[in-house]
């Protein structure tokens, strides 16, 4: 009997251990913080806990102002992620400079993320008029692939790794007839830098993004995957018409390690854990895990 006894507490220690740690739920894939960004502005913490409790298992941050992340210190930021078994993967660092991209490395990497990413061109080289909505980006691509070759020698040199994150525009041709992507993918050295192919905007720039895997295998290491409504609008995966399956059976070819569920804006009244969750079923659907 005290046995028996003994059992029944050591079991029932070990499930109330499971629930604590979060061990009960498979976690797997990850999540960019932009698509909760409002909610990440006004509680963090509880927001971090949220992105756990839906089964993630690794994120990619936006936010970095004054040496903190979220209002956090780089080893505090990393360390409630570890509560929380949240990862810190990539973040996307849209201030970089040549100049400061030395002390933006260091925090980085005091946070604990691997991938160091530009999301836009950096240093004015992109423009976005919010009241247009009209984005423009430098023609001088040889310039931009200078900048991007430079920090991302100073992230190696760190420990990081550099990516350079797609929106349309970069898949069309320029006034002097060159395909900014293609030149960046074509000039700078996959020891250096690599990209995070953001698979929305490479269907809505009306380019197949396996031709991409093929004619540059092994390039596109972290996948940012949302989906494309009827009106071309973001849209949780699976709520839309991008044949996620083609692209995740060339997962290998693509290099990809990473995805990340990003929806930058919800319609029709969804709120955006609401996107996060149809995406998660989608995510298994496709064959994500």
């Amino acid at each position: 009997m005290k046995n028996i006894r003994s059992f029944r507490l050591l079991s029932l220690f070990i499930l109330m251990l499971i629930s604590l740690t979060g061990f009960s739920q498979k976690k797997s894939g990850g999540m960019t913080l932009y698509t909760v960004r409002n909610e990440m502005g006004k509680d963090p913490k509880a927001t971090l806990k949220q992105v756990a409790d839906l089964g993630f298992k690794y994120i990619e941050a936006v936010d970095y102002q004054d040496g903190k992340f979220y209002g956090m210190a780089p080893d505090e930021f990393k360390s409630y992620l570890k509560t929380l078994g949240l990862t810190p993967i990539s973040v996307h660092m849209g201030s970089m400079t040549t100049e400061n991209a030395d002390k933006l490395i260091a925090d980085v990497k005091a946070a604990g993320f691997k991938y160091f990413i530009a999301p836009v061109p950096p240093m004015g080289m992109f423009k976005f008029d919010p009241k247009t909505r009209s984005i423009s980006m430098d023609d001088d691509v040889e310039k931009l692939a200078n900048i991007l070759d430079t920090i991302a020698r100073k992230a190696h040199a760190a420990g990081l790794e550099f990516l350079y994150h797609n929106h349309h525009f970069e898949f069309e041709a320029n006034k002097n007839g060159i395909v900014p992507i293609d030149y960046l993918l074509e000039h700078l050295d996959p020891k250096y830098v690599n990209f995070q192919m953001d698979l929305y905007w490479v269907t809505k720039a009306g380019v197949d993004p396996v031709a991409y895997f093929k004619k540059y295998p092994g390039r596109f290491k972290i996948w940012h995957v949302k989906d494309m409504d009827s009106q071309e609008r973001f849209a949780p995966v699976g709520q839309g018409k991008i044949d996620f399956k083609r692209i995740l059976d060339n997962k290998k070819l693509s290099g990809m390690k990473y995805y990340i569920v990003e929806q930058d804006q919800t319609f029709d009244g969804m709120k955006p854990f609401e996107a996060l969750k149809l995406s998660k079923e989608g995510l298994k659907k496709f064959g994500f895990n």
